[in-house]
């Protein structure tokens, strides 16, 4: 039987300022654009979200509900090394690791259990360390599984230990009562649905047939999705992910976002996240590529090959914003992520060889440029914070 961790930091990039800034703690803190300026939160504290304030909401809206919410730009390097530290806290553990985004991440710990006397010290013990090395509350979620731990997770924050007893029966129990939003993918378009046939909590679900769910989502995959999870079925393994291969980031809305403004403005952030990793390891990519999970259940992913390497966010960007306008999915979005792969130490590649007189060509020239205006951007970054410089509204015109 597996042992599976889910870790989740709580309100990460909110709780690193409050760490850095003492003065902030206990108050509302909205990490994102100003509610002044065009933008979008990137994270609340949970002083925050008590107004409704949530990721991926206009900047405007949430200062029109949290008037006195502390706006602070986003400093992503920084939580980008904090959440490195976080990795090698983790590795203490075990070395199947998975990690889902900076702040959150499953653990499969079966192979160390027999220096535990159960998983729960385990956990406690790793919320402690985290404690005492980063100064971060987190949460736990224990089961035997990826859905089960992730849902546990959630079920007591912020710094909370919930363990999902194992066993078909006592899973089936412990699920029963909680509403179907807790079921992985469901949003407000197919709680909506569900809610139509009168199925409002986890045990409404499990009294259906596959074929029953599947016509009421019209869709065989939705039917079948639901009636494993309800049941608390989840085969996915453990998939230990390094960046040596590639390098991603993907963000899952609280809402299913239906606003292609949100959409770009998330990729962009993505985009440029994966864009500084890159050149923090000194390499250039030949693919990137997108990828989407809708509110049926479905993953869409799209990528494309490169002529030439590349590691400017511009470049990057030009790339992300051409494969989400070729996806044109027009259904609500549960998930959005962005990665690169098939690295190069160099920029340039063999067929593209300098001229007889040894002169760069345009397109070199231009890359290199980017390069070292990515760079500085990069070294600004690091030492005022994200917001020191900002793009603007981006498109596939800007030249």
């Amino acid at each position: 039987m597996r042992t599976i961790l889910h870790l989740d930091m709580d309100a990460f990039y909110a709780s690193i300022e409050q760490r850095d800034h003492p003065d902030f703690k206990g108050k509302p803190v909205i990490i994102g654009s100003p509610p002044d300026q065009r933008g979008v939160v990137a994270a609340a504290s949970y002083e925050a979200r008590k107004y409704g304030v949530h990721s991926a909401m206009p900047s405007k809206t949430a200062g029109r509900l949290c008037p006195d919410g502390i706006f602070l730009p986003v400093r992503m390097q920084h939580y980008i090394k904090v959440s490195e530290q976080l990795r090698a806290v983790l590795e203490q553990f075990t070395p199947d690791i998975e990690p889902l985004s900076l702040d959150e991440a499953f653990m499969d710990v079966s192979g160390v259990m027999r220096h535990w006397k159960d998983a729960p010290e385990l956990a406690r013990t790793l919320k402690q360390r985290i404690a005492a090395t980063l100064d971060l509350p987190c949460s736990v979620g224990i089961a035997t599984n990826k859905f089960l731990a992730k849902l546990a997770s959630d079920l007591e924050k912020p710094n909370g230990l919930c363990v999902v007893p194992p066993g078909a029966e006592a899973i089936q129990t412990f699920l029963a009562p909680l509403p179907v939003r807790r079921i992985w993918g469901v949003g407000k378009v197919n709680a909506k649905k569900l809610a139509a046939h009168q199925i409002f909590t986890i045990s409404d679900l499990q009294r259906k047939s596959v074929a029953e769910l599947g016509r009421i989502m019209e869709s065989p995959t939705a039917g079948e999705h639901l009636w494993a999870l309800a049941r608390g079925i989840d085969e996915r393994p453990v998939e230990t992910v390094t960046e040596d291969k590639s390098i991603s980031r993907e963000h899952t809305f609280s809402e299913d976002c239906t606003e292609p403004e949100v959409l770009r403005q998330v990729l962009l952030e993505l985009t440029e996240q994966v864009g500084y990793r890159l050149r923090e390891s000194k390499r250039y990519a030949l693919r990137v590529s997108i990828k989407f999970r809708t509110s049926d259940f479905r993953t869409h992913s799209r990528q494309e090959s490169l002529k030439s390497p590349i590691s400017s966010d511009r470049e990057l960007l030009r790339h992300a914003l051409g494969l989400l306008e070729a996806q044109r999915i027009k259904e609500p979005i549960r998930l959005i992520g962005f990665g690169v792969s098939q690295f190069t130490n160099s920029m340039i590649v063999a067929e593209e060889q300098p001229d007889l007189f040894g002169m760069e060509t345009d397109d070199q020239a231009t890359r290199q440029r980017n390069e070292r205006l990515d760079q500085a951007v990069d070294a600004l970054r690091d030492q005022y914070g994200r917001n020191a410089l900002r793009r603007g509204n981006w498109t596939l015109s800007d030249e």
